[in-house]
């Protein structure tokens, strides 16, 4: 080897060594816990040449540029917010003296819990589309579509016609899709889209100087508005195997929410933001709430991203777990909770709330799967009692807290959702709704076997290792 060469080398190793110790600065001050911080900066110090690259793509929890490009345009942005606030305050649409659990949600959220809306419960893909659909024929202004996934596929094409034939009619339309949920989606689809008059843009996370890593932030929301009186949000994605045609994961178990009244400014809101940091442009969207007659659902949103000062969709799930005092019933496809999340599980438990959890029998990440029973078996000797679902694959994200409150929306029980992704959950304080939602876990619970907790233990040492490794991932599953 020449003399030249091995300088090259040398000063390369030195740049990697000299590049760990700065990323170890870096993760000594930002990490958010004290194990992450020791864990990154003795990878950084010993194994720069593979752990400097995984750094800068996976050890950032906090989403770069997103405050800064609002002050880019923040007189029009402010006068948007001003008018929505205004019409928000009258008292016809918000619940001003609220329980002390709802009080936390009004201040990690912005949001208010609101009156005069009507909620629609959509159980699986056909459902769903259908009432989404039917929406989107229905529109006369506008139409705000955001997916994390749309495949050109058959109720991709669909969704694609529907909306082309609205453009063509002279309804605004909105298209936002996440780059890496989306990523097989061809140009041809978004062309045919534009050439249309729908507005599309990808989410863009990688926007700014700082921001060329940030491609473990993920937009994981999907949502619809039509003319700010009807939304649409849940676990679906646009493609086929929602409506259980894929061959490995029939039958699909998914749910979403329709919802009218003046709690769609409140999901309109968290799409024209998102819009906003994707193309820098303030679309005109209706901002006068429209109570439904006879509505009588109390519902609030809760957007959660990693550009929030709280741990926004942790802090959710903690504060219902608390709050509960007779029943907590949920479902986690991706359950890899957090400490804070297991011990308001076992304070649960322990307080005697009847605490049930249903996973998948069947999963789409073999990883997160295996993960996830660590924690299940972490739960054992509480009283917990999980199901995993037999038919298909369960993808949707429920909870049912005592006699009245429950949630729909597309954030998991894991580390992701909680700190890396941009997700959205709907809150409902309504006693008829909630009883909806029991019905249909009672069926979901009449499809999945009881899962011992303790039996896990039982299971062959290359099953527990295979665990106990996949846990180590827990991070960015």
């Amino acid at each position: 080897m020449g003399v030249r060469k091995k300088m090259i080398i040398g000063l390369i190793v030195i740049l990697f060594f000299i590049s760990g110790i700065f990323s170890a600065i870096n993760a000594v001050m930002t990490a958010r816990t004290a194990q992450g911080a020791i864990a990154w900066t003795a990878a950084l110090v010993a194994f720069p040449f593979v752990s400097v690259p995984l750094y800068w793509v996976f050890g950032r929890n906090k989403f770069e540029g997103f405050a800064e490009a609002y002050e880019e345009n923040r007189k029009a942005i402010d006068d948007i917010a001003s008018e929505a606030r205004r019409n928000m305050a009258n008292d016809q649409f918000v619940i001003d003296q609220v329980s002390p659990e709802y009080e936390a949600l009004r201040h990690i959220s912005g949001n208010n819990l609101t009156v005069g809306n009507r909620v629609e419960l959509l159980i699986n893909g056909d459902t769903t589309f259908d009432s989404i659909l039917a929406g989107i024929r229905d529109a006369r202004d506008y139409v705000l579509v955001q997916f994390y996934m749309i495949h050109d596929d058959g109720i991709g094409r669909r969704l694609q016609q529907a909306l082309t034939e609205r453009a063509n009619a002279g309804v605004h339309v909105l298209v936002l899709y996440d780059e890496v949920g989306s990523n097989g989606l061809p140009d041809s689809y978004v062309s045919a889209l534009r050439k249309a008059g729908v507005k599309v843009s990808s989410f863009k996370p990688r926007q700014g100087r700082r921001n060329r890593f940030q491609v473990n932030f993920r937009n994981h929301r999907k949502m619809v508005v039509v003319d700010g009186k009807s939304s649409w949000l849940g676990g679906h994605n646009v493609g086929d195997e929602y409506l259980g045609l894929d061959s490995d994961m029939t039958p699909w178990r998914d749910t979403h929410i329709r919802l009218d009244g003046p709690v769609v400014m409140q999901v309109q809101a968290v799409i024209a933001e998102d819009w906003y940091w994707a193309t820098r442009e303030l679309p005109g969207l209706n901002w006068m709430p429209q109570p439904i007659e006879g509505g009588d659902t109390a519902a609030m949103i809760v957007p959660s991203a990693p550009t929030q000062k709280f741990e926004t969709a942790g802090l959710m799930f903690v504060n219902a777990l608390n709050a509960a005092r007779d029943r907590i019933w949920l479902t986690a496809p991706y359950f890899v909770p957090d400490e804070a999340v297991m011990t308001a599980l076992e304070l649960a438990a322990l307080r005697g709330v009847d605490v049930r959890i249903i996973i998948p029998g069947q999963s789409d990440n073999k990883l997160v799967s295996l993960a996830g029973y660590y924690y299940v078996r972490q739960l054992a000797g509480l009283g917990i009692k999980f199901y995993e679902y037999g038919p298909g694959f369960l993808h949707q994200k429920v909870g049912l807290v005592d006699s009245q409150t429950a949630w729909v929306g597309t954030a998991n029980f894991d580390n992701r959702s909680f700190r890396l992704n941009f997700e959205v959950t709907a809150i409902m304080a309504d006693k008829d709704f909630a009883d909806q939602m029991q019905d249909m876990l009672d069926a979901d619970f009449a499809q999945a076997t009881p899962l011992d907790p303790d039996s896990l233990r039982d299971r062959g040492f290359w099953w527990q290792l295979s665990v106990s490794l996949a846990r180590l991932a827990s991070p960015v599953l």
